[in-house]
């Protein structure tokens, strides 16, 4: 295929994130967005790399007998929000999860692919979950009308109006509708992301779903002639207070960002009304929070989430009110604890709990929240995990990761890995990365035994991942200390997974080979391969061998990748 063929073909399936697989009639394989399974697409290829094909949706030939008639949202499909639309609830859950588990085995070594998948669970909501949006300002075309939205579909610049959005309530619309009202009639600018001029960036708005409490920050360059923007916001605050909602509104606020990022970035924040934060409450807890603050974007699927996690956590740890804490005496590592929620949840089962936070604001929002909640054992500390965990002199007994979406850091892992607990908790939001991690903490010694999906993001392709992984008993593996420069993990880009070998040798041969079996043959190409994926578990076990004409295909994935 060349770039710029238009393809027309059946959507096999999606593979995560939000990776359609194409089959053309003549057999290829394209990758395309936004597609659903069972779909016939019409596309235009715009990557040919390393024999893979990417291609654009142009257009849905015929629909999947999965989705329904009429999409839940009238903005579906111009809008980039929210991908699986059509799709009834039941089949984006069923989607979600093979797409975890998938991952999952591929990248799970042969003595630990028995472990327990527990599934997806649903969002208590699947309309109106959001308690956070980040609206644009922008034109819809160009040279168009003021527009305040969601990013449309495909595009970095033009913005589509959302006034009826259905990932949050009528509170957000009304928001949303009289700042975009009072600020056409007053004719004023977009910030431009090409030229970098205009006034109006983002319009940030954050409602707890408990409390009912709304916050209201209007993001702006300082590109205003002087002496004016002080009667400007002011009459902007006056109409969102004037206008009737079903819930409270708490703060009113402006942010000053010059920087060429287009991304929210708080330079100076000023109250024009109210205060600058509100409250939500969380499994029994109540958390103060900012605009700026990390919270989980659905409250209710936040509970989920964290009962998800409590229930893996709870194998180590006592439960239940009148758990006898002095006798376990465990200390808590909750790394890359933003507001420090989890931490929380955990503290009175737990000696002391530690968390780790890279963002100096969440810190001490988390110590806030601690206060808030009567908690005395709570240590909150800012800094990057990579670096804090050398200085902290507690040793952990158990360890919770919550780490953003790009993982944990290959080196900052090596370290949480030689404390040697009994077993840790990850939470994922990405679950590419969490597959990654999963490769290093098998291979030094660790096992997955539970795996549960929730969906905390209805209608497009995200969805968090709780992993409960336990050390493997001394006696039964080998344990490898391995430096960083034997991992060679920073240069992962430039080498092909398990994953994608296991595709090229399917693809091109029709063979299907294991984990074991590409590290047999890595091993023999002499490339170094990580102790497990090549021990039988006992002395006496029979390891089976790469077939021959399967060790030949391997080694022609390898070659295709660069590896040898």
């Amino acid at each position: 295929m060349k770039k710029g063929q238009i393809i027309e073909g059946m959507v096999e399936c999606v593979e995560f994130p939000n990776k359609g697989i194409v089959r053309t009639e003549d057999g290829g394989r394209v990758i395309v967005k936004n597609a659903v399974p069972g779909q016939k697409v019409s596309a235009s290829i715009n990557k040919v790399r390393r024999g893979k094909c990417e291609g654009r949706l142009l257009e849905v030939l015929e629909r999947s007998a999965k989705e329904q008639p009429e999409a839940a949202c009238i903005h579906a499909g111009e809008c980039g929000g929210c991908t699986y639309q059509t799709l009834p609830y039941e089949e984006q859950l069923a989607m979600k999860a093979s797409q975890v588990k998938k991952l999952i085995d591929d990248v799970s070594v042969p003595e630990n692919t028995d472990y327990e998948f527990l599934g997806i669970k649903a969002s208590p909501r699947q309309q109106e979950y959001r308690n956070k949006m980040e609206f644009s300002f922008g034109d819809a075309y160009k040279g168009g009308p003021l527009a305040l939205g969601m990013h449309k579909r495909g595009s970095f610049y033009d913005i589509v109006d959302v006034p009826e959005c259905r990932i949050v309530d009528d509170d957000f619309h009304t928001v949303l509708t009289v700042t975009l009202d009072y600020f056409k009639e007053r004719n004023l600018p977009y910030y431009h992301k090409l030229r970098h001029t205009g006034y109006l960036r983002h319009l940030l708005v954050r409602k707890a779903v408990k409390t009912g409490e709304i916050l209201v920050d209007l993001v702006t360059t300082t590109q205003i002639a002087e002496g004016g923007e002080e009667a400007l916001l002011a009459g902007w605050k006056d109409v969102l207070c004037a206008a009737a909602y079903q819930g409270t509104l708490t703060g009113v606020l402006h942010t000053r960002n010059d920087s060429v990022a287009d991304t929210v970035t708080n330079e100076g924040t000023d109250v024009l009304f109210g205060q600058d934060h509100f409250y939500e409450e969380l499994l029994g807890l109540r958390f103060q929070i900012t605009p700026f603050s990390f919270f989980q974007t659905n409250s209710l699927g936040a509970e989920v989430l964290y009962e998800t996690a409590r229930e893996f956590i709870g194998d180590a740890l006592p439960s239940g009110a009148d758990a006898d804490v002095a006798e376990h005496e465990k200390v808590v590592f909750d790394l890359y604890s933003g507001t420090g929620t989890i931490a929380q949840m955990l503290a009175p089962v737990a000696k002391k709990v530690i968390g780790v936070e890279i963002i100096p604001e969440a810190v001490e929002a988390a110590k806030e929240n601690a206060k808030l909640n009567g908690l005395t054992n709570c240590e909150f500390i800012a800094g990057d995990v990579l670096k804090v965990i050398d200085e902290i002199e507690e040793k952990p007994d158990y360890i919770v990761l919550d780490p953003p979406r790009d993982g944990i850091h290959p080196k900052a892992l090596e370290k949480i890995i030689r404390y040697g607990v009994p077993q840790m908790v990850y939470i994922s939001c990405k679950p590419t990365s969490l597959a990654r991690d999963l490769e290093v903490l098998q291979a030094r010694g660790y096992e997955v035994k539970k795996v549960c999906c929730v969906d905390m993001f209805p209608a497009t392709v995200h969805v968090e991942t709780v992993c409960l992984l336990s050390k493997l008993n001394a006696k039964q593996h080998i344990e490898v200390d391995i430096h960083m420069d034997e991992l060679d993990l920073t240069d992962a880009e430039k080498k092909a997974t398990y994953s994608e070998i296991k595709e090229y040798v399917l693809e091109h041969t029709g063979l299907k080979v294991s984990s074991l079996y590409i590290a047999q043959v890595k091993q023999k190409c002499g490339i170094i391969e990580r102790e497990n994926y090549n021990k039988p578990k006992s002395d006496d076990a029979k390891q089976p061998q790469c077939p021959p004409d399967k060790e030949k295909a391997i080694k022609e994935a390898l070659k295709h990748f660069g590896m040898i």
